[in-house]
């Protein structure tokens, strides 16, 4: 792996326990180095401060509902060549620190951006994808291995928030995130004034993160959102600076028609009330012209950090252990699985029926990935419905595709 030092920012708001399996996550990362900065609200500090390794975090208060500013503070305090960042809703794969570190030995990587897996913890909620002006994004088809692209068109290399790192002296050189970005967009515009430099995004199909959607004050658990305001503002800052004067009441008038479809498909659901879809849009509107009038954004350099490197402890040796039985077998292998992250381990469970359930995998609290489902049924979601496969070869196959993210190589 490369030698690169990597700084971890996540930034945190009202979800203390999922950063917390955030954390629990980043901890057992196989690069070295690597720092951890938190930027958290209250609660999420105080939970911080009670776990065993807060010695090793930088830990910033940020009380703010803005993530640009929170990110923004972040980057203030990293001190590594690069700069990762990572929701607090979502856990790493044990290889992505080193994966995401390794690009910038590459002189000429400005940026990264990893894959995302969904909330089954198997089908892939982001891979790849090019940017424009209007917001408007195309699918990028990549293979297996990293790939080196330098934007053309007036288009950008897009990365996903919750997955994506940075060279530190460019992105402080950009004046990092704008602040006029409370939620929303916030990435894709600094994607496209990184594009505007020519500089070369780096993208990593192994760099795996698994991201839940877990609630927060703008959306629901379930996806359906709270309020649109912030979309709505994010929107007009967007437009303004990246769209051409003539085109941007098109587009507006795009993505107010996209918004509104989606609050319908929801009402048609059942998960809101015709009420709900009115309020939404009003809130859309009402921020649109808000985010209109907010002030343009004067990109002053960063500093550099403000504090020196803080190493988390971490060993890249760390043994993966496999473990795997039947659903009434779980509470003997999950006391095991506990047992061998306290004594250091990487732990993955797998738990198979005798059935054809479709596969789920998650990243428990106690530190342990745990992946369940029928031993006949799908993991991957271009698999059959239905494959006689033994217990023995079931466990095999799906070993074998983990492998590259918990162990490397």
């Amino acid at each position: 792996m490369s030698a690169v030092a990597l700084s971890i920012v996540v930034v945190s708001r009202g979800r203390p326990d999922g950063l917390m399996r955030c954390l629990t996550g980043i901890a057992q990362q196989r690069h070295v180095p690597f720092e951890v900065i938190v930027v958290a609200d209250p609660a999420g500090v105080a939970r911080v401060r009670q776990w065993p390794q807060a010695e090793h975090v930088k830990i910033v208060p940020f009380d703010e509902a803005n993530i640009s500013a929170a990110r923004n503070a972040g980057i203030i305090q990293a001190a590594g060549e690069a700069v990762a960042f990572i929701d607090d809703d979502a856990v790493p794969e044990p290889t992505w620190a080193g994966r995401m570190a390794a690009a910038f030995a590459d002189d000429g990587v400005a940026a990264a951006g990893g894959f995302v897996l969904g909330r089954n913890g198997i089908s892939w909620q982001w891979r790849a994808q090019s940017v424009d002006g209007a917001g408007r994004t195309a699918s990028l088809e990549i293979g297996g291995d990293p790939l080196v692209l330098t934007p053309a068109g007036g288009r950008a290399i897009k990365t996903e928030g919750t997955n994506m790192a940075f060279r530190r002296s460019v992105l402080a050189g950009l004046g990092g995130f704008d602040p006029g970005f409370r939620y929303f967009l916030d990435e894709t515009d600094l994607n496209l004034r990184l594009a505007a430099t020519g500089a070369a995004t780096a993208i990593l199909p192994g760099a795996v993160v698994h991201h839940g959607f877990a609630a927060s004050a703008l959306r629901r658990a379930d996806r359906v959102p709270r309020d649109l305001r912030e979309i709505g503002a994010s929107w007009a800052v967007f437009l303004r600076r990246h769209c051409s004067e003539g085109d941007r009441a098109a587009v507006w008038q795009s993505v107010r028609l996209a918004e509104r479809r989606r609050a319908l498909r929801h009402m048609v659901a059942g998960r809101l009330e015709p009420r709900d879809v009115r309020r939404l849009m009003a809130g859309l509107d009402a921020g649109h012209a808000e985010g209109r009038e907010r002030p343009v954004f004067a990109a002053a350099p960063l500093g550099p950090a403000e504090t020196a490197f803080l190493t988390f402890p971490s060993d890249p040796g760390r043994e993966v252990l496999w473990l795997s039985g039947r659903p009434w077998q779980a509470r003997s292998l999950r006391e095991e699985a506990r047992a061998a992250v306290e004594a250091g381990r990487i732990v993955s469970l797998c738990l198979l029926s005798p059935t054809t359930l479709y596969h789920r995998e998650q990243f428990r609290a106690e530190g342990f990935w745990e992946q369940s489902g029928g031993q006949f049924g799908r993991s991957l979601r271009s698999d059959p419905v239905f494959r006689a496969w033994t217990m023995a070869a079931r466990v095999t196959r799906e070993r074998d595709r983990l492998k590259p993210w918990r162990e490397g190589g």
